[in-house]
């Protein structure tokens, strides 16, 4: 059963307040007659299925759209995108009014009237999400009824987009991810830095035309396409967009999902390919922010970059037949010093990020400005071990290699200047967080046991459900804990890849959250503590995550412990 493929099953999007109107046709010649016709696009937009559609939300005013399911036992896929600001949106379902069930080929009945039929009732509702990840809803056997989608932003004005299809299994708009969707940074020099990606499974197996986007900035990783279309166009975006109630021009039309006739299947808000770095189409570039699409190539170099600036990496692989798009897992790298600057100057209780190539070094400068008694450096070390190296004035206090976190205390001297040398893996390249401080309250870090494993009870596994335990320590910190099916021959060394401490609970789905708990135990000898995950699928396996979270909000997390449930109970 389809959204819009057949004539009983419609996708509208209804403003909270609107004027009478009669549904648009599927009728391609009258749909862009409508869509020019400004008081029908204020009124409603359509919705075919298996199409994204992008629209506004102006802060504080909801937006609701419906859709038609006719046959129970449809399978039903819905996914919506928040661009540049958090959404609250929630899905519900409600029986179908006796008039619209029926199989009448007749006229559609007045949109006030149908309207006026399912207002009155309050729906069951089926999900509910509130924050800035692209969240999906699916179901494999959804029942009859008429679906509502109601969609809220209270920060600010902002764009998203949605994506509704009754057939998810043979669609797959959105490219899939390769087993490992890390970037890696094969090179680093001091204007250039070399990005290599393993590509997509819908270009090399299904042969789907992808291409590659990468979008570089100073900021932050982003997690959509969208949020990065949005941060380009923000300044003209957001000064265009229309007010309620007033009348829409083609040039907004631009800013809303909809090419205008000047630009008609050109891209929108984005930097054109090049082999350069920072070449923009805009005249007047507003933000430091950057888009280079490069087509199938799997290795990119960026160049014009900054010296010893760091730079934020995403990756997206983009259907061109949909123009639809899935996010890598980002990563980020600083360039190199030019050759005068030897070290990077570390500030008093303030975390600086490191990036190591293979083999390489790095060299840090401490040097207080008042007299100290003590110093703490705290390391975080994301990936690998890392050697570190600690000289005060020239003598060597402190030589140790380094794996998680790890903090170390010494003493102080008047006047005293330190010098901290990092030493990669060999490995691969080495990602850190150091902190350096006088003051000994300063620790953003959580502190963590000698043992970060997660252990498994083979004993107490069930066919749906697994106990795990893990250390703790005496001091009272946040412990969260996730899951994540995987397939039956994922290998100690994809869980290694995978491994990467410095990211946070932020980078995970909320569906994968399985609880949040504070512990803690001033003896030692008991800081152990037990969880039984439930609800899990007998003979399937899962990747289980801890993750410590410090008073400073940095979290580490614990390693990766693979588990599988019973087969037959």
């Amino acid at each position: 059963m389809l959204l819009l493929r057949c004539p009983l099953l419609l996708l509208l999007l209804l403003p909270l307040s609107s004027r009478p109107q009669k549904f648009p046709t599927r009728d391609e010649e009258l749909f862009q007659m409508q869509i020019r016709d400004k008081a029908f696009f204020h009124d409603s937009s359509v919705i075919p299925d298996g199409a994204e559609i992008s629209s506004y939300l102006f802060r504080d005013t909801p937006k609701r759209y419906f859709f038609v399911v006719e046959e129970d036992n449809t399978p039903l896929a819905v996914t919506v995108t928040p661009c540049d600001a958090p959404l609250e949106w929630k899905l519900s379902v409600q029986e179908l009014p006796e008039e619209a069930s029926g199989e009448g080929s007749g006229e559609p009945e007045p949109l006030e009237q149908q309207k006026q039929q399912i207002t009155n009732e309050e729906g069951t509702e089926l999900f509910s999400y509130k924050g800035n990840d692209v969240e999906y809803f699916v179901s494999s056997s959804s029942p009859s009824g008429l679906y509502q989608l109601d969609l809220l932003s209270t920060e600010k004005d902002t764009h998203f987009k949605v994506y509704a299809t009754t057939t998810p299994e043979s669609d797959q708009p959105y490219p899939e991810l390769p087993y490992d969707p890390r970037i890696d940074v094969t090179s680093l020099g001091r204007t250039t830095v070399t990005l290599a990606w393993k590509p997509s499974p819908t270009a090399s197996l299904l042969k789907q035309p992808i291409q590659y986007c990468i979008v570089i900035n100073k900021e932050h990783n982003f997690k959509s396409l969208c949020a990065v279309e949005a941060k380009l166009s923000s300044d003209d975006a957001f000064m265009m967009a229309p007010k309620p109630g007033l009348d829409f021009s083609p040039f907004d039309f631009a800013h809303f999902g909809f090419p205008s006739d000047n630009n008609s299947g050109k891209e929108r808000g984005f930097l054109k390919s090049s082999s350069k770095f920072g070449r923009q189409t805009s005249s007047k570039p507003r933000v430091d922010l950057h888009k280079v699409c490069v087509g199938n190539k799997n290795v990119f170099t960026v160049s014009d970059l900054k010296p010893d600036t760091q730079y934020y990496f995403d990756m997206f692989a983009v259907n061109t037949n949909t123009n639809m798009s899935t996010a890598y897992v980002g990563t980020f790298a600083r360039t190199k010093e030019e050759a005068k600057q030897k070290t990077v100057e570390l500030k008093d209780g303030k975390v600086t990020d490191v990036f190591i190539k293979r083999k390489g070094a790095k060299f840090l400068r401490f040097a207080p400005v008042s007299s100290h008694q003590k110093v703490t450096f705290s390391v975080h070390s994301c990936l690998d071990a890392v050697q570190i190296q600690v000289r005060r004035d020239g003598k060597l206090l402190l030589s140790q290699n380094v794996e998680g976190v790890r903090q170390f205390q010494l003493r102080g001297k008047a006047k005293a200047k330190y010098l901290i040398r990092l030493k990669g893996s060999k490995k691969g390249a080495s990602m850190l967080k150091v902190l350096a401080t006088t003051r000994p309250n300063k620790q953003l870090f959580p502190s963590l046991p000698e043992d970060t494993r997660i252990k498994a009870f083979d004993k107490l596994r069930t066919c749906s459900s697994v106990t795990v335990a893990w250390l703790g320590t005496q001091e009272r910190n946040k412990f969260c804990i996730y899951k994540r099916e995987v397939d039956d021959n994922y290998s100690e060394e994809q869980k290694k890849r995978e491994q990467n401490q410095c990211l946070g609970p932020d980078t995970r789905k909320k569906s994968e959250k399985v609880l949040c708990k504070y512990f803690h135990s001033q003896n030692i000898q008991k800081a152990v503590t037990t969880e039984t995950i439930r609800g899990l699928q007998p003979g399937k396996s899962y990747l289980l995550d801890v993750y410590v979270i410090g008073h400073g909000g940095h979290s580490v997390k614990y390693q990766s412990k693979l588990v599988k449930t019973r087969k037959f109970c």
